[in-house]
């Protein structure tokens, strides 16, 4: 299996200084802040970025789990809230999921979605944090 590389560069202190972070493949690349990730500043944040990593990854995995069922997703939503307390540590992870399914009853969705809830990739990475997802069946 592939190693997926990111780099990171921060300069001058915590309070007043700024960083870049960006993807080995060259496909994103943001400026982040202490306001950016402590509060509304402009740019992203490591965070925001952890969310887009559980959002993808849930929904393929979900798509993949719900194909082993023998159905095919026509689409798979995820968004993700990362949130960041105090001490600073990332104290919860919630996942909203809509997906639209041909034939599938909602008992069946869920049952899936709790498979997938137990297996994604990306939360084995996250495990000390806690993770709550909501489903929709469209």
């Amino acid at each position: 299996m592939p190693t997926r590389t990111s780099y990171a560069v921060w300069s001058g202190d915590l309070r007043n200084g700024s960083g870049i972070v960006a993807l080995g493949s060259g496909s994103f690349e943001g400026r982040y802040t202490f306001l950016s990730r402590f509060a509304q500043g402009e740019g992203t944040n490591p965070e925001e970025l952890i969310g887009a990593s559980h959002a993808g990854c849930y929904s393929m995995f979900l798509a993949e789990v719900l194909a082993g069922a023998g159905f095919t997703a026509d689409t798979v939503t995820t968004s993700a809230s990362v949130t960041i307390g105090d001490g600073p540590a990332i104290v919860g992870i919630r996942l909203t999921v809509e997906a639209v399914v041909p034939g599938l009853d909602e008992e069946a969705f869920a049952s899936h979605v709790e498979t997938a809830t137990a297996g994604y990739p990306i939360s084995t990475a996250s495990g000390a944090v806690p993770i709550v997802v909501d489903a929709i069946l469209v």
